[in-house]
């Protein structure tokens, strides 16, 4: 640990509030990459089970034992569902079924199937379907299926529930009666209470259930089951005291009994060390101590279900056992291993594996089966059975470890864990299955890789601590107290939602995943709100953000004369798969942060290796980006816009920063003629986009250009002219535009234009950043602080929320949030030369 690294923090930090006050929407645990990512969604971390980003429980608990009393203070035991007839997420099943339109009565027990299809469920057009359904254009019927079974009358059917998938509009029956009909879709299965028809409908002895649905829109998808759900009874949770969220870690203090436990989730995501960046390992430590002065004896005991590895619960989990020096480990994964085999927005990984690992020297028992009776056996006598291979359903069987912490006294007694995932391949690029970054070097394994991690936890401790009294100190200083908040918050979850790959020539890839939007990798209008982050701390991550655009272009494959949005499905990059282009968006963005990477790292060369296809993309812009057509932006949720004024200024100032990176190389006649097209470009920019103000507010820039209605945007494209010192615009434009924008707040922040009352967070701190005034900018940042802290929204942070509540209106868990560090990115950039 560097000894000055350590002081100039202990010296930034002088002065400065650390207290947190700040309430996240959900607290980060694990935090490495786009599949290893959960949360607590809850304030308190026993009061609901722990998540993956996207909201399907990844279940971790943690229970201490004190004096042989038990307390829960990891996560709540999950509720478990009990087939009684078991949808396909559950277990396969064969069905009859028929596309065309049957008998009456077919949905009754009585009724004779003969002549229907018999096939596999569930049915649709999706990799999870056994049977192939295709949408409307095929079937216009939709499809009918029957399912017989026997329900042997001892559970309360008041407590069933439906195990439901549908895409689209669905009718259940049971025995004949109608009991549920449900329009639009689903992407995942909910479980919805019986009705009471239903429960009068159900019998002892035989029943069938029988379904219709259609899909008049693209997709196909049905499979419907009957579950019991059993809640296990709960344990006596650990008081929770204090939580703490910084950059690297997740801080909680808890009181069992007489004793005080500090429980510390560390992913060290220091950019500085690329190789650490690159590990997939969160340390989790345990710090007892003494609250009474007596001695107790005191024992740890964590589980970690088999879905940490599995798109869904019932997916069946094989557990392996293992050693290496200093380490004793057990593993987790699916017995199919279907590497690579799924794509898509709202899934898990399902192929690699999950290690749980423990240093020899803390003598713990590591052990698999199920979680519920382990859990138990703990509480009741302190030990849990040898570890061995072993094979079960994910849903409840899982890791788990009982670490012994000895006789506690005042003096804290602390060991930790390891918590870690070896996906084998990450990403599919153009049909070459990728490495992790960490595995590019097929020897270093994930034992010998746990060993390094072992060796490096007091340094990478120390150092991530520093690290973050540093960030927030330095956040602090730039745009205040909440603004230091709101970084500390988005820090970890901004990076985790890339993967960093070995390309096919051994260069680094950092592929984002389009979390909760459309699922795209490496879409270039996520890499450019994401950028100032990875600007401030590491530059190279954002040339692995890009250069994958650059080599689909420079390859052929992409053959337009403006940069991709994407390079496809996380993880399978094989080429654009969003279905419409966004050509001025695009090359803007590629532009933009071509030239803020020159400025960061003071020199061109990563220009000069894609000089020419930049030339491509900003000939395009000054064909076509001025006044741009019909077409999407970045913020596409709103809708297509012709002649968008933020969107001109993006174009704009893309070309003053080719311009600006030719000027740097030294060729004086190419950047005197971008430079001064797009100072043209600006002055006619201010006379289509000015709005006197003629209904008496003051004068701004519209919507769009020419438009007669009193309409405005946030213009956050513009704060680049202020960052990379272009001088493009006049400096009171900005100005102007921040004075009237103060006038059109709502209580949680700054809409994004006059069409609706929703905003992106990220883009305010981009418009606040062209705040000449400290005081201006922070009064920006308040109301993001307040949605942060009140949203209603329990999910890893949105960047698109309503300013009226607080809701979500879409999106969570995206790397956008690397926005918020636009501010202190303003500092480094005005350093340099």
């Amino acid at each position: 640990m560097c000894v000055k690294f350590l002081l100039v923090a202990a010296l930034s930090l002088a002065g400065l509030s650390h207290a947190q006050t700040l309430r996240p929407p959900a607290y980060p645990l694990i935090t490495h990459d786009p599949y290893f990512s959960v949360w607590s969604m809850t304030d308190k971390l026993t009061d609901a089970p722990t998540r993956h980003w996207t909201g399907k429980t990844q279940s971790l608990e943690g229970v201490i034992r004190v004096d042989g009393t038990a307390y829960q203070f990891l996560g709540a035991t999950p509720t478990l569902y009990q087939p009684i007839l078991p949808s396909g997420e559950a277990k396969a099943y064969t069905t009859k079924y028929t596309f065309d339109q049957p008998g009456a009565n077919w949905n009754e027990l009585t009724f004779d199937a003969t002549g229907w299809k018999t096939g596999p469920g569930p049915f649709g057009d999706t990799p999870e379907a056994k049977t192939n359904w295709q949408n409307r254009d095929t079937h216009k019927n939709g499809i009918y299926y029957r399912r017989e079974f026997t329900f042997d009358g001892r559970t309360d059917p008041a407590k069933l529930m439906l195990s439901l998938n549908h895409d689209d509009e669905v009718v259940i029956y049971l025995n004949g009666i109608r009991i549920l009909t449900k329009s639009g879709y689903r992407n995942d299965y909910i479980y919805l209470p019986l009705s009471k028809m239903g429960q009068r409908a159900l019998r002892t002895g035989k029943n069938v259930l029988a379904v219709h649905c259609i899909s008049p829109y693209a997709g196909s998808f049905i499979d419907v089951g009957i579950v019991n759900p059993v809640v296990s009874s709960a344990m006596t949770p650990a008081t929770q005291t204090n939580v703490k969220v910084s950059a690297t870690q997740t801080d909680y203090t808890f009181r069992a009994g007489p004793v005080v436990l500090n429980v510390n989730f560390l992913s060290p995501l220091l950019l500085d060390e690329l190789e650490v960046v690159a590990r997939p390992i969160t340390y989790l430590t345990f710090a007892a101590k003494s609250a009474d002065g007596k001695p107790h004896t005191v024992q740890v005991y964590v589980g970690a279900a088999g879905t940490l590895a599995t798109n869904n619960a019932d997916q069946e989990v094989v557990v392996d056992v293992g050693n290496t020096a200093g380490l004793n480990w057990l593993t987790i994964g699916t017995q199919q291993q279907p590497v690579l085999g799924r794509k898509g927005d709202d899934v898990r990984i399902d192929w690699g594996y999950a290690y749980l690992a423990v240093p020899r020297q803390t003598n713990a028992q590591l052990t698999a089966g199920s979680l519920t009776d382990l859990k138990r056996r703990f509480a009741s006598q302190g030990t849990v059975p040898p570890g061995k291979a072993s094979l079960g359903a994910a849903r409840n069987f899982g890791l788990a470890v009982n670490i012994p912490l000895g006789s506690v006294g005042t003096s804290a007694v602390q060991k930790h864990i390891m918590l870690a995932y070896d996906d084998l391949y990450s990403v599919q690029y153009f049909g070459k299955n990728l490495r992790p970054w960490w595995h590019r070097n097929a020897n270093m394994t994930m034992p010998a890789l746990l060993q390094a991690a072992e060796k490096d936890y007091t340094r990478l401790k120390q150092k991530s601590t520093a690290f973050d009294a540093k960030l927030y100190a330095d956040a602090q200083l730039a745009g205040g107290k909440q603004y230091a908040d709101l970084c500390a918050l988005a820090y970890r979850q901004a990076i985790s939602a890339h993967k960093l790959v070995a390309g096919p020539k051994g260069e680094l890839f950092f592929f984002s995943k389009e979390n909760f939007s459309n699922g795209s990798i490496g879409t270039v209008d996520i890499t450019y709100p994401s950028a100032p982050l990875f600007l401030l701390y590491n530059p190279a991550l954002l040339r692995g953000m890009m250069e994958p655009i650059f080599q689909y272009s420079e390859s052929g494959r992409w053959k337009k004369p403006f940069a991709a949005h994407d390079v496809g499905t996380y993880p399978i990059a094989n080429g654009q798969t969003y279905g419409e282009d966004m050509p001025v968006e695009e090359c803007g963005n590629m532009l933009l942060l071509m030239g803020a990477i020159t400025k960061a790292e003071g020199n061109t060369s990563y220009a000069k290796q894609h000089w020419k296809v930049l030339t491509t993309w900003v000939n395009y812009l000054r064909k076509d980006g001025f006044d741009p057509a019909n077409q999407l932006c970045t913020d596409d949720f709103a809708g297509h816009l012709a002649r968008n004024a933020n969107l001109s200024l993006k174009a704009i100032l893309g070309i003053a920063a080719y311009g600006q990176i030719a000027e740097r190389m030294g060729d004086k006649k190419t950047a005197a003629t971008y430079l001064n097209a797009a100072r043209d470009m600006a002055q006619r920019w201010q006379q289509l986009a000015l709005n006197a103000g003629n209904d008496g507010s003051k004068p701004h820039y519209d919507l769009t250009f020419e438009n007669d209605d009193d309409t405005w945007s946030q213009k956050y494209n513009l704060v680049w002219d202020k960052l990379l010192a272009m001088k493009i615009f006049p400096k009171g434009l900005a100005q102007r535009e921040v004075a009237y924008y103060l006038t059109k707040q709502k209580p949680y922040g700054l809409p994004l234009d006059s069409r609706k009352t929703y905003t992106k967070s990220d883009w305010i701190i981009w418009t606040a950043t062209m705040a000449e005034s400290n005081k201006d900018f922070q009064a920006f940042v308040a109301p993001i602080w307040k949605f942060a802290n009140e949203t209603p929204s329990r999910v890893p942070l949105t960047d698109w929320h309503e300013t009226t509540n607080a809701k979500q209106v879409g999106f969570q868990a995206r790397s956008v949030v690397g926005g918020y560090y636009i501010k202190m990115l303003e500092s480094k950039l005005a350093a340099q030369k």
